[in-house]
């Protein structure tokens, strides 16, 4: 069964399948945002040294006293695996700035397109959850694009409650903690 990981290089190799299954431009969903172009790109993690070097900074970025850009927060990111196999990541930011609060949320994930519509986003999510809680989130925030049904419908079936959509993005909430 897929579980949420801290990232590894042992997924080094699916993990660049995945990158090759995306358009042109949409890097940024395999969860470097704090990297530039020259810090990341396909050709710098395809050896197993530039891979490692991500792996250990995608770690650090949960770090809440490393120096960081103002707009960036402290964030632990998960990579959905089985086996060898990479299936998607997700992020949790531990705070929220005015935008991320608007329009980003607490979590943020992804299936690669080749693992699409097979539920793994909802199990990605709901496995999240107790990660969250013990960061001190509770509610999480997640949104979501108004035209996103999939994304929409696995926030709803992990319980978010829907407050607002502003700016075109649905913004829920949802209960980490069972009580």
């Amino acid at each position: 069964m897929p579980r949420l990981v801290l990232p590894t290089v042992r997924v080094h190799r699916s993990y660049l399948a995945a990158w090759d299954e995306l358009e042109p431009g949409d890097e940024r969903w395999m969860g470097a945002y704090s990297f530039t172009e020259e810090q990341l790109s396909r050709a710098q993690i395809a050896t197993p040294e530039g891979f490692a070097h991500l792996v250990a900074e995608l770690k650090a970025q949960a770090d809440p006293f490393r120096a960081r850009l103002p707009h960036l927060v402290p964030m632990t990111s998960l990579w959905f695996v089985e086996h060898d196999e990479w299936l998607g990541r997700l992020s949790i930011r531990h705070e929220l700035t005015p935008q991320l609060h608007e329009l980003g949320g607490h979590i943020g994930y992804v299936v690669r397109p080749s693992a699409r519509r097979k539920g793994y986003a909802t199990q990605m999510l709901e496995q999240s959850l107790p990660y969250a809680a013990k960061l001190g989130i509770d509610p999480a925030l997640v949104t979501c694009d108004e035209d996103n049904v999939a994304s929409r419908k696995v926030i709803e079936a992990c319980g978010g409650e829907f407050d607002d959509n502003r700016h075109g993005k649905l913004r829920y909430w949802v209960a980490t903690r069972t009580t």
